[in-house]
C-alpha cells in the first residue's frame, strides 16, 4: 500500500519545464500575433549560416566560417524571437483594463508601484495608477486622454495634500494623440528627470501607505489578471 501511495505521488508530481518548453511557448506567443514569425526566424538562421558557408568556400576555412555563421544565425534568431514575443505581448494586452499595471510592474528596481488602481471610473473603466521613484510621483492614466483628466486632477490634489513638495509627473497611456503607447511606457518612465533621493522615495512611499490612498475596490468588470498573463514575455 505504501509503495502504491508513493507511486501515485510521483505520478502526480508536475513535470519540470525545460528550456525548450519555454522556447516553444515563446514561439506560440509570437506566432499568434505574427503568423510569419517562423519564416522570419528560419530566414535569419539559414541566411547567416549560408553566408558562413560562402565565406568558408572563399577563404578555404570550411569549418571556422560555417560554424561562425551557424552560431551567429542562432543568436540573431533568438534575439529576433525575443523582440517579437515582447511586441506581441504588448499588442495582446493592449486595450485590456489594467494593461498599464502589467507593464510598469516589470520595473522593479528603484520604483514603488501600486499594481491596483488608485483612482478609477467604474462606468468607463478608466484607471489611474501611481508610481514613486527618483523622478518623484508618476501618475499613469489609462483611458481616453480627455476623459481621464478628472481622475488625474483628483489624484494630483490628493498627492499635494500628502506630499506638497513632491514632484508630480503625468503620463497618459494609450494610442491617441498625446498618449504614450504600452511598448514605450517603460522607456518614458526611465527618461523622467531624477528629482529626489532613494531615501526620499522610500519615505514618500511609506507616507502613501500610511494614508492608505490606494485601498480602493477594483471596479466590476475589470480583472487585472487578464492583463498580467503575458508578464514573463514582457520581461524579454
Amino acid at each position: 500500500m505504501a509503495e502504491e501511495k508513493n507511486t501515485d505521488r510521483k505520478s502526480k508530481k508536475p513535470k519540470k519545464k525545460r528550456w525548450y518548453h519555454n522556447l516553444a511557448d515563446a514561439y506560440r506567443v509570437a506566432k499568434k500575433t505574427y503568423p510569419r514569425a517562423g519564416w522570419a526566424l528560419l530566414g535569419v538562421f539559414f541566411g547567416f549560416f549560408l553566408l558562413g558557408l560562402i565565406a568558408g568556400c572563399i577563404t578555404g576555412r570550411f569549418i571556422l566560417w560555417p560554424l561562425f555563421g551557424l552560431l551567429l544565425g542562432l543568436t540573431l534568431a533568438l534575439g529576433l524571437l525575443t523582440s517579437l514575443v515582447k511586441r506581441a505581448s504588448y499588442r495582446q494586452i493592449d486595450g485590456v483594463p489594467g494593461a498599464t499595471a502589467a507593464v510598469i510592474g516589470q520595473i522593479k528596481r528603484g520604483w514603488v508601484i501600486t499594481e491596483e488602481p488608485v483612482r478609477f471610473n467604474a462606468k468607463t473603466k478608466d484607471l489611474l495608477f501611481r508610481a514613486v521613484g527618483r523622478p518623484g510621483v508618476v501618475l499613469l492614466a489609462e483611458g481616453p486622454a480627455n476623459r481621464v483628466q478628472r481622475l488625474i486632477n483628483e489624484e494630483r490634489a490628493a498627492v499635494r495634500r500628502i506630499a506638497p513638495s513632491a514632484p508630480v509627473h503625468i503620463i497618459k497611456v494609450g494610442n491617441g494623440e498625446g498618449q504614450v503607447k504600452l511598448a514605450k511606457l517603460q522607456r518614458a518612465m526611465m527618461k523622467l528627470p531624477k528629482r529626489i533621493t532613494n531615501q526620499e522615495v522610500a519615505a514618500l512611499a511609506q507616507r502613501f501607505d500610511a494614508v492608505g490612498t490606494n485601498n480602493l475596490p477594483i471596479p466590476k468588470g475589470i480583472d487585472p489578471t487578464k492583463a498580467r498573463a503575458g508578464r514573463r514575455a514582457l520581461r524579454g
